[in-house]
């Protein structure tokens, strides 16, 4: 490699530099594009040649540099990241003549080397050099049709077309390594922020991933009255809750100190009376007065009403509110939840008392309504109101005054088509 070919090579780059270039037709542009990007991958195969015997010759180790990519980054004023790739890809081609020889060819460019390199470098140590060489060889001859992230993937499964039965073997011992890892690494955590809150992280192996997928999915699909308010995140959150709720209405679930599984909820009675009172859960969590006149409907919730010296004055609703023949004859009238345009069915519906609960409301069926867990949420913010019209006993909903300035009553019609 001569001084005066070098020169020469900056004084025709030179000249392709500053030519004009709006003279060119349409095919001319797109022809001399090619042209360069070409010459382009040739001269990186000579930039590597050369890179590579100066590391050979450990000349940055003996300008005191700490690695030739090092060396590199200074001499170029290019980042750490470019001149390792640099240096990398020169080893490569060092070792691998079929890869230089293409790359010097312009059959493949710079990265799409570098794609095939590692995919080479990660074969497994003991295959014979001719399924290497092969493997190589269908990845070269696969550049001309993929861009580097898409060779990439054919890389990752070169082995596969190379030797089917090593990749299997291969596949099938790291699966096993994956799924003894996962299962021994299986954590489930609730932290409780302070702030109202409660952080939940954990991980699952695939198989227990898939049982939860299918038990949220149905659950996380947006409202069907086009006026859904929750993000994608809000709705895989209420189906987390609502699976729990469901799998408590069970009688699967194994006994918790010899009762039935429930959530224990205290306030005062004189608080709850006068609809401000914090409830306290039996986790240490802090409910607001609203969420505790909701939790007061709910099935699997035991309110223990104090009185003003902290005694128990009633502990006696052990058991579901709304249950048994009360409990079928509202599935059998509402037949889901009965907000509109909600489609969940009864089983993923709390019976809620129209007529509160700690407002002395009767447990009956003209005080009762079905409603899912969001909606169930959605009445106890107050906005909502709810009530049975006369003509048939059936819920309608009252909208507020931002909704509907009319406010006019709304009905339930995916479960009621008349």
């Amino acid at each position: 490699m001569s001084r005066e070919a070098l020169e020469q090579l900056r004084e025709v780059a030179s000249k392709c530099a500053t030519a004009s270039v709006w003279t060119l037709s349409d095919d001319e542009l797109v022809d001399s594009l090619d042209s360069i990007h070409q010459a382009l991958q040739t001269l990186t195969a000579a930039q590597l040649h050369l890179l590579r015997e100066i590391d050979g010759r450990g000349l940055p180790i003996a300008q005191h540099a700490s690695s030739t990519a090092v060396w590199l980054r200074e001499r170029h004023r290019i980042s750490i990241h470019a001149a390792k790739r640099l240096a990398d890809l020169a080893r490569a081609v060092d070792e691998r003549a079929a890869l230089d020889t293409a790359l010097v060819a312009g059959v493949v460019n710079a990265e799409q080397a570098a794609v095939i390199a590692a995919a080479v470098r990660d074969l497994p140590a003991d295959l014979g050099a001719d399924l290497v060489d092969e493997a190589e060889a269908v990845l070269i001859g696969q550049a001309e049709q993929f861009e580097p992230t898409i060779l990439r993937k054919a890389g990752g499964r070169i082995l596969a077309h190379v030797a089917p039965e090593i990749a299997d073997a291969r596949d099938a011992a790291a699966l096993q390594r994956q799924e003894a890892r996962a299962w021994q690494t299986r954590a489930f955590q609730l932290t409780r922020l302070g702030d109202g809150r409660v952080r939940v992280t954990g991980w699952l192996d695939e198989a227990g991933a898939a049982t939860v997928n299918a038990a949220l999915d149905p659950l996380c699909a947006p409202r069907h009255d086009n006026d859904e308010p929750r993000t994608p995140g809000q709705r895989r959150a209420d189906a987390l809750v609502e699976v729990c709720d469901l799998a408590t209405r069970t009688e699967r679930l194994p006994d918790n100190g010899g009762q039935r599984p429930h959530v224990m909820v205290t306030v005062p009675f004189e608080l709850l009376e006068q609809q401000f009172g914090i409830g306290v859960l039996d986790t240490g969590g802090r409910l607001s007065p609203t969420q505790v006149r909701q939790l007061a409907c709910d099935a699997q919730i035991i309110p223990a009403v104090l009185d003003g010296d902290g005694q128990v004055l009633d502990l006696g609703r052990t058991r579901r509110l709304i249950t048994g023949s009360l409990r079928r004859a509202l599935e059998l009238r509402d037949r889901g939840c009965a907000f509109p345009g909600c489609d969940r069915p009864p089983r993923w519906c709390d019976g809620h008392h129209i007529r509160s609960w700690a407002d002395g409301g009767p447990t009956s069926l003209h005080n009762s309504v079905l409603l899912c867990g969001y909606h169930h949420r959605i009445i106890h913010r107050g906005h909502w109101t709810v009530r049975l019209r006369a003509e048939d006993g059936r819920p309608e909903f009252i909208p507020p005054a931002y909704v509907d300035p009319r406010q006019d009553p709304r009905r339930n019609l995916y479960h009621h088509r008349t």
